[in-house]
């Protein structure tokens, strides 16, 4: 059961993150939040302490719930087959599907937001936003790791788990400016495509 409180504080997160993934850090007010959310100032500072410590939540609770969200897709391929290869590219394929559709309701992703706004956030938003990037790291890594202890390659692990992170950000970014959604789920599936040739999967 969760408090009053926290149902309000959750509000606050949902509306700040809506309103900043479509006018950025900078363009989104106090005020503005304050107002969308229906409270007031008072109740505004009585959940956090300033707009830096807002976005230092938010990235924490988009961090929670993306690690959440890619942690359901591997486990949906994991229930499909036991070879960590074959996982992997079902998780692709799954991730192309369900990005294809997350577009269509989310205008952007906050790591995104924050590292453009890396001149007016504070070290510890600047911080909490690379310690998210890491995250996606270590996680791609520890699937990729499977992979290449059944099928040995001489490729930097790290650099291969950051591919998929500089996709999925770059590819949102692209898809973005061209209006064109189509563009994230492609660039998913050529580094699907990658992955299976890589690993000798033709």
């Amino acid at each position: 059961m969760t408090t009053k409180g926290e149902e309000t504080r959750e509000n606050i997160l949902n509306i700040a993150q809506s309103i900043m993934l479509q006018k950025g850090f900078a363009g989104t007010s106090l005020d503005e939040i304050i107002a969308a959310s229906n409270i007031t100032k008072g109740g505004f500072f009585y959940h956090f302490n300033s707009k830096d410590d807002l976005a230092v939540h938010l990235m924490l609770k988009y961090q929670r719930d993306d690690i959440a969200f890619f942690n359901g897709l591997f486990d949906r391929a994991e229930e499909l087959s036991d070879d960590p290869l074959q996982q992997m590219l079902i998780f692709l394929k799954l991730l192309s599907e369900a990005m294809a559709e997350v577009q269509k309701n989310h205008p952007g992703c906050l790591v995104a937001t924050f590292t453009s706004a890396n001149q007016t956030v504070n070290q510890q938003v600047r911080d909490v936003t690379a310690e998210c990037l890491v995250t996606w790291r270590d996680s791609f890594r520890d699937k990729l790791e499977r992979i290449n202890d059944k099928y040995p390659e001489d490729v930097d692990l790290d650099t291969l788990a950051d591919m998929l992170s500089s996709i999925i950000e770059g590819g949102i970014i692209v898809a973005l400016a061209l209006s064109d959604t189509r563009i994230l789920v492609d660039q998913i599936l050529h580094y699907r495509n990658y992955i299976r040739m890589l690993y000798g999967d033709t």
